[in-house]
Order: structure tokens, then sequence, then C-alpha cells
């Protein structure tokens, strides 16, 4: 096997420097793209699981190039493992949310996880890796009992399954309220807090009620909310207005559990969360 099963063949700096997005491409010439970010003392890596994506979340551009193919351990790590190369400071996190939903390509991102936290391997501590999932049910439960050392956060993005159905069609499979009652378990079971992901979208979640309910949902659960301003890709989601976002968040000043606003970096180059997608050459 080769040691580098992906070549480099695209390399974009955003204005601010502080994120970079690089585009891989596999030997079987499909594309997938892996983010470098940058905040204060951080440099974190969204690593690829996949090429495209099946779970079809109707806010995100990689869900339009449908699903191709799981990539194997050697192509998630690879990822990492050249862009350590280019950059000088040394990667301190790693989130397995780049292209593709984790838990549909279990067995290697499970893998590359054990790799990246081998202290023959990379050496990276559990705490600095994080696997994010759309919600696939037995997945979270496998995760549970097997007990894996590193995070896991889940996209949660709606405070009923009604809501969470016009944007996420994973929930005609796994629905919300067993999603939360899995989330609570594994938080319990595993006295690890579970990182919920809200994007922020306009007219569809982002009401003072929601805000409400989400606390109500969220309170008894030992987690931490993320919440994300939604980064737009030009299909019909917007994201609120800046007034909105902050009469959103402000409903969250006297909450018991931990919550954060993840003000996108990458927007203009197309590195945002939800905006990986490899554009093909006629573009």
């Amino acid at each position: 096997t080769p040691i580098h099963p992906l070549k480099l063949i695209n390399k974009n700096i955003s204005n601010s420097k502080k994120t970079q997005k690089f585009v891989f491409e596999l030997k079987t010439k499909e594309r997938i793209e892996a983010v470098l970010m940058k905040s204060k003392n951080r440099i974190t890596i969204c690593l690829s699981t996949q090429v495209g994506c099946a779970v079809d979340c109707k806010f995100c551009a990689t869900a339009k190039m449908g699903f191709k193919k799981n990539l194997s351990v050697g192509e998630i790590i690879d990822q990492f493992v050249q862009i350590q190369k280019l950059v000088r400071k040394k990667i301190t996190n790693v989130v397995f949310m780049g292209m593709g939903e984790p838990f549909l390509n279990y067995k290697n991102t499970i893998g590359a996880a054990n790799l990246l936290h081998h202290f023959k391997g990379i050496n990276l501590g559990a705490k600095r890796i994080t696997i994010s999932t759309a919600g696939i049910i037995p997945k979270i439960k496998q995760y549970a009992a097997e007990l894996h050392p590193y995070k896991l956060a889940i996209s949660l993005n709606a405070v009923s399954n009604n809501q969470r159905l016009k944007i996420m069609p994973i929930s005609k499979v796994y629905s919300f309220k067993e999603l939360i009652k899995v989330s609570k378990n594994y938080a319990y079971n595993s006295r690890k807090k579970v990182t919920f992901e809200y994007v922020l979208l306009k007219n569809i979640n982002d009401s003072i009620e929601d805000a409400k309910k989400l606390i109500v949902l969220l309170e008894n659960i030992n987690c931490k909310l993320n919440i994300i301003p939604y980064n737009e890709i030009g299909n019909e989601f917007q994201r609120p207005s800046e007034k909105t976002i902050k009469n959103f968040i402000n409903i969250f000043k006297n909450v018991k559990f931990p919550v954060t606003i993840r003000w996108s970096k990458g927007t203009d180059i197309e590195a945002g969360c939800g905006q990986l997608v490899v554009k093909t050459e006629m573009d």
C-alpha cells in the first residue's frame, strides 16, 4: 500500500488566515476536503470520513453530493498526516465533522481515532478528539457500550421530531425522542459530557420559544450546547438576523450547562460548518 493514499490537490486560506481548506484526491479519483482552524492556542483539524454523505440533512452542502463511499482508516489518517506536515505548529485537536457521517463508517472512524490517540502513533489526548454524529442511534449505543474515551457530539438542530424532520430526514428512522434518550444514557453512564450541536436556521428553529424548549430538553443531561449560526450555501435556508441570534443566545444566560457559540471561521472559502462540498470541474 502507498504511504500516502491521498494526493493534495488544492489548498485555500481564508481572509482571516485562521482557516485553511485542503482538497485531497483518492486513488480512485474522488475528492474529499479537510479543514484546519486556528483559534488562540488551539489548532483543530476537521476530518472527512466519507466521500459525500447519505444522511441528506437539507441545510448541508455535502448532502448534495449523495453518498459515494467510505474512507479507509488510512485515508482518514492521511488527511491529518499530510496537513500536519504542511503547517508549522502542532495540531492540538481533531474533530470528525468533515464530509460524511462518521457513524455510518463506524469501524474505520473508530480505527482512525484509536490511531490518533495511540501513544506510539500521533499520541493525541482522547479529550482532544471529537466524533460527531447526526444521530445514528444503534451506533451511539454501540459507542457507549464500547466505552470509547473520545468526545461525542450530536447534531440536534431542533426541539421536536416534527421540526427536525423538516431539515433532517434521518428523524424518520431515528426519532428525536429516542435520540434524546440515548444521549442522556450515554452521558450518564460514561460520565462524559455529550455536546449538542444546534445550527440556527432562520424561521425554523430560532425563536425564543425554541430556546426555552431546548433548555427544558437539555437541563437534566450532562451536556454542553454549541450554537452555530447557519452558514448559507445558496439553498432555501438562511442565517437568522444578528438580532434574532442575540435574542436566542440571551435565553441561555443562567442555564446549568455550558453554552458556546461557534461563529464559523472560513465561510469565505466555504470551509464553514455544513459548507464542505467538492465542486466538480464543471462548476
